[in-house]
């Protein structure tokens, strides 16, 4: 057994496929940034007057995933930071994802924890863990920079009140220039804030376009050349990685997933190539662990009506009324109880936005309209993922797809 072990290290090891593969992952921020020099240019405007020990501008940056709002922000802010320090300005900066600090007490305390203040994972009050953030601001920063990514997730789960408190910063701490950013892929969001929170984040609205296969080619071209030893790109590797990533909206992060995995199966197999072969199977594999993750992570009942969607449409589609029949089914079966039709619709209508189906209403002629629904994922995979979660995989074991 320890030969095996030993066989995939040395295999490893020996690679001739990989210089540095970080520099295929969308974390990374590269000296250059292609086709964003505008978005650059837009954002250091708005916070250059930090430099000046002015306060920035609030910034609200809009766009699809994998637009290359994130690794923008983060590269202009590093810049930002740079500069301040070498003009010995107390200046700091924090960067928040809120999908994974999906809470305000996690919010502020990753916020605190940034600036040396140390705060229990649980047990004080949202506003106690803000009075030591603000606190920490005094002791030791004139200016202030918060980035709050994804911020859509905390938005929708708790509204705005972490908005409002760091806005109202400014007036409680006159002394300090405190200016936030706001990334989002949710272009409405601004719209559902409270008007004055609205007025006063919104002074700088930059939105990023979907990047074209051209653009994205340029990309993964420059990546590709500090990441892989030369020649181990078969022709047509690069430009296959663009033009599929270009199809899912122009995504960036879509491309260097699909660079970086087609050379580790390559690797895997102890090849010397990068062929158009790997990039193919590289998008399965993403594909397949994509949905993985968006599936079990779904809510109970978010699961009950895919399975459902999948148990009735062996002629390769089904409806609303046929779904929501099987739905009831399925509650019986284990025993909880079942949300209204319309309830049902609505999830329809969110795994639609997912991509994991795809539903329209069609015309029947006198017989009305109605809302027809197609699975799009293979339903192994979907199968697979359901019979892991220990309260419903005994019922998924009875579907016969």
């Amino acid at each position: 057994m320890s030969d095996i072990v030993n066989g995939v290290f040395e295999r490893f090891l020996e690679s001739k496929i990989f210089v540095n593969r970080e520099l295929l992952r969308p974390e990374y921020i590269p000296d250059e940034l292609p086709h964003r020099e505008e978005q650059i240019s837009r954002l250091a405007s708005a916070l250059a007057p930090i430099l000046r020990g002015e306060r920035g501008s609030n910034v609200f940056i809009y766009g699809l995933t994998g637009t290359g709002k994130t690794v923008v922000t983060k590269f202009v802010v590093k810049k930002l930071h740079s500069k301040a320090m070498d003009l010995k300005l107390r200046f700091g900066y924090s960067y928040v994802n809120c999908r994974q600090s999906d809470t305000p007490y996690r919010v502020f305390a990753d916020l605190a924890e940034s600036i040396g203040v140390k705060v229990p994972f649980t047990g004080l009050s949202t506003a106690e863990v803000f009075r030591r953030f603000i606190r920490g601001l005094k002791e030791n920063y004139t200016s202030f920079l918060v980035v709050l990514d994804e911020v859509d997730y905390i938005v929708k789960k708790y509204g705005d009140d972490v908005l409002y408190r760091i806005v109202r910063i400014g007036e409680m701490l006159p002394s300090i220039k405190v200016s936030i950013i706001g990334i989002t892929n949710d272009v409405n969001l601004i719209e559902t804030l409270d008007s004055r929170i609205r007025s006063s984040l919104g002074e700088v609205e930059i939105v990023f376009p979907p990047y074209n296969a051209e653009q994205l080619k340029d990309i993964l071209k420059k990546r590709a050349e500090k990441a892989f030893n030369a020649g181990v790109l078969s022709e047509g590797v690069i430009e296959l990685c663009a033009a599929l990533a270009a199809r899912e909206h122009g995504d960036a992060r879509r491309a260097l997933d699909l660079l970086r995995i087609a050379g580790e199966i390559a690797e895997r197999e102890g090849s010397s190539k990068v062929t158009t072969e790997h990039v193919y199977r590289a998008r399965e594999e993403i594909e397949r662990d994509r949905v993985k993750e968006l599936v079990y992570t779904m809510p109970l009942h978010a699961k009950l009506v895919l399975l459902s969607i999948y148990a009735t449409s062996s002629k390769g589609y089904t409806t609303t009324g046929e779904v929501y029949g099987e739905y009831v089914k399925l509650c019986k079966a284990v025993k909880v109880e079942q949300v209204t039709r319309r309830r049902v619709s609505d999830i329809i209508n969110e795994l639609d936005a997912l991509g994991i189906i795809e539903s329209k209403v069609v015309s029947r002629g006198r017989y009305g309209k109605t809302k027809v629904v197609k699975p799009l994922i293979k339903s192994e995979i979907v199968l697979q993922t359901l019979k892991n979660d220990i309260r419903i995989g005994k019922i998924v074991e009875s579907i016969r797809i």
